[in-house]
């Protein structure tokens, strides 16, 4: 069944929400001047450090990542700019920004996060010695039904504020066969967290601020919206803050034993019920069995009767020692036996996922966890997430598809994605085409084999058109409609209806209004329907360029003779030149003649247009759009398309954090700034 659970990813039409949610302290709470004086000194002593939070954050499908804006809310617990906040805010975050309590903006960096726990760490990037103000962790196994609580933060992305409530639930759960789960990352996050539900009203963009109690502690890291509201406990969430600061993530126990509350028929209330081992884990070489009931590890008692002391139990095993035997006691039968099991480090399931460009998918390593869902033995290749349409892999025969792996890549094994690019790059060298390379990859059972065009192909050069002569007018056909209103019911040809600025037309006297019913004594004879409106074009280009044609016309019941010599034609979009920029994401091209007459540009109108913006690229999180005319990069001028493409190159070696294009909207002009977080090179993303 679907989960109902709201995580608070803010969503920009959320705005819509009646602002009257962000009064500071509901009525109903506020009894008299102590308790409200009491409120104000906890508000007084957290508000200092709380922080709004703006990610650029990072998605990924049809074979390649998405960004996409995102707001939450987060506190300062370190004085050197340390950020709590939940891994759905800024797990995934390629860029970070923080705005404090004054009003001052400050890019922050990620420095660990962890999906299980929901919790993720931030550094404020500032001058070294800085000290912040900060908000202090309360106990959380203190919390009692009934007390007062703060839940602040910033919701819908919007100013800080504070909503009050009391608690409702210090071991909140959510019953998997009515609920559902929540998953992220491929983690179980009920799995360890018993959330503190309370009644204080949270809205998208609350999510990773502070549950605060009555003195002013942080008492929970607020995450969900289940018609009450889920916080994160403090302890879990101090304890999961220590380690990544420490080491940058969080190191657990796993011995591989899945585990239910014991049967409502079971009459012996000890232990809990072993569901299974998943194969070739701690527990499976241990030999737990299904159907025991274990009653002790490493020394404690083990009592589970209910889902509530789950994550109770799957906590213990997780501060298990790394490496170190611990014995364990389960009753099978009617017999006690003892066991040992030796706990390894706990990986993701889901390790994190990345973007290949010259292959156009997206692509992660593969868990043991995972492994084995996959039925297989062993962790080796690269299992493909997504798969660009039109893409290098997508366009393969047979191609390859989502759940497929990897498994070699020319005549050499694979087996993790850092090799995967480590071999995409020696594929590459050189190389100004894509290079077809053989390719093995695993599908359910079966062993297949394709060839993959491995490479970024660069747009095709634009063919120039044979060049004809040209009229540099636009004109619509005389209808019979129109000539008999015009009282020459036999007139057939053409009306001008723009003479375009600075060309040979405007010199030579045409103007808008004329007639032309005539090209050097040759009536136009088959022009008299909509239809038609190209016979004036066609008879043109038969002319050699520099050639002189005289127009027979009509103006103002005058008969008029206008000599022109024709020029060549100017160039069209399709054969201007073009350049896709492959990290921010968009496709510009040189400006046409008729570019400058639509926007009433100078002739001498120097610039790029922008035909094309990804959508979840750069360019489309800065603001770029189709149709911006790019007149300078980082003030450097953009007068055609080499000269952008010469300082994408300089702006790809220098890498810098912004890069401002500089664009003209209309009548509007704007300032696009870009903050890309750079693809990483190869051999980097290690897990």
């Amino acid at each position: 069944m679907k989960s109902r659970l709201s995580l608070g990813i803010p969503i920009l039409a959320a705005v819509a929400v009646a602002l009257s949610v962000l009064l500071a302290v509901p009525a109903v709470h506020a009894q008299d001047s102590s308790a409200r004086a009491a409120v104000d000194v906890a508000i007084a002593k957290v508000k200092p450090a709380l922080v709004r939070i703006a990610v650029v954050w990072t998605d990924y499908g049809e074979g390649r990542e998405q960004k996409y804006e995102a707001f939450g809310s987060g506190a300062i617990i370190t004085d050197d700019g340390h950020v709590i906040t939940n891994h759905h805010v800024a797990g995934h975050a390629s860029r970070i920004f923080c705005t404090l309590a004054t009003k001052e903006v400050i890019e922050a960096d990620l420095v660990g996060t962890d999906p299980l726990g929901d919790i993720a760490i931030l550094k404020l990037k500032t001058e070294s010695g800085r000290i912040f103000p900060t908000a202090e962790f309360g106990d959380s196994s203190q919390v009692r039904v009934g007390d007062l609580v703060l839940a602040m933060g910033s919701p819908l992305s919007l100013s800080q504020s504070v909503t009050s409530g009391i608690i409702s639930n210090t071991e909140l759960i959510m019953p998997s066969r009515r609920w559902g789960s929540l998953t992220l990352d491929g983690e179980d996050v009920g799995s360890l967290v018993r959330w503190i539900g309370h009644d204080a009203e949270i809205f998208p963009g609350n999510s990773g601020g502070p549950l605060v109690n009555i003195r002013g502690q942080i008492i929970g890291i607020n995450e969900i919206s289940i018609g009450l509201g889920g916080a994160i406990p403090g302890n879990l969430a101090k304890e999961i803050a220590k380690q990544i600061i420490a080491r940058g993530s969080v190191k657990r126990a796993w011995i591989g034993l899945e585990v239910q509350p014991q049967l409502r028929s079971t009459t012996d209330h000890r232990g809990v019920l072993i569901q299974g081992a998943i194969a070739d884990s701690p527990a499976a070489q241990a030999g737990f069995q299904p159907g025991d009931l274990l009653l002790r590890l490493a020394g404690n008692e083990i009592n589970v009767r209910f889902e509530e002391q789950v994550p109770l139990l799957n906590l213990l095993v997780s501060e298990l020692p790394i490496g170190t035997p611990a014995e364990a006691v389960v009753l099978r039968g009617k017999e006690e036996t003892k066991l040992t099991v030796t706990p390894i480090e706990r990986e993701r399931v889901d390790p994190t996922e990345v973007e290949i460009k010259e292959w156009g998918i997206t692509a992660r390593n593969i868990s043991f966890v995972k492994a084995r869902e996959l039925m297989r033995d062993i962790k080796d290749g690269v299992l493909i997430t997504s798969v660009r349409p039109g893409g290098p892999t997508g366009d393969a025969k047979p191609a390859v598809r989502d759940g497929d792996i990897l498994t070699v890549v020319g005549t050499t094994p694979l087996k993790n994605v850092d090799q995967l690019r480590e071999l995409t790059a020696k594929i590459v060298e050189g190389q100004t085409e894509p290079v077809a390379t053989l390719v093995e990859y695993e599908r359910r059972q079966a062993k297949m084999m394709t060839s993959v065009k491995v490479g970024i192909k660069e747009p095709p050069a634009p063919g120039r058109e044979v060049t004809k002569a040209w009229l540099p007018v636009n004109t619509q056909v005389i209808t019979r409609d129109i000539a008999n209103q015009l009282n020459k019911p036999d007139l057939k040809g053409f009306r001008i209806t723009q003479v375009y600025p600075g060309t040979v037309a405007e010199t030579a006297g045409l103007k808008v209004g004329d007639l032309i019913y005539a090209v050097d004594g040759e009536p136009l004879e088959a022009a008299n329907t909509p239809d038609d409106e190209e016979e004036l074009s066609v008879l043109i280009r038969q002319y050699k360029i520099g050639t002189t044609a005289e127009f027979s016309i009509l103006r103002d019941g005058q008969e008029v003779k206008v000599s022109v010599e024709l020029p060549a034609a100017p160039q069209v979009e399709r054969e201007m030149k073009t350049y896709a920029d492959i990290q921010f994401e968009f496709t510009a091209r040189d400006i046409t003649f008729l570019d400058k007459v639509k926007e009433k540009w100078a002739l001498d109108k120097t610039g790029v247009l922008v035909t094309k913006v990804e959508s979840g690229g750069w360019a489309s999180v800065g603001g770029m759009n189709v149709d911006d005319l790019i007149v300078s990069v980082d003030g450097v001028p953009t007068p055609d398309i080499p000269t952008l493409e010469a300082r994408m190159k300089e702006v790809a070696q220098k890498r810098p954090g912004s890069v401002v294009f500089f664009v003209e909207r209309g009548i509007h002009r704007a300032f696009v700034e870009i903050e890309p977080k750079w693809d990483a090179a190869p051999g980097a993303g290690k897990e």
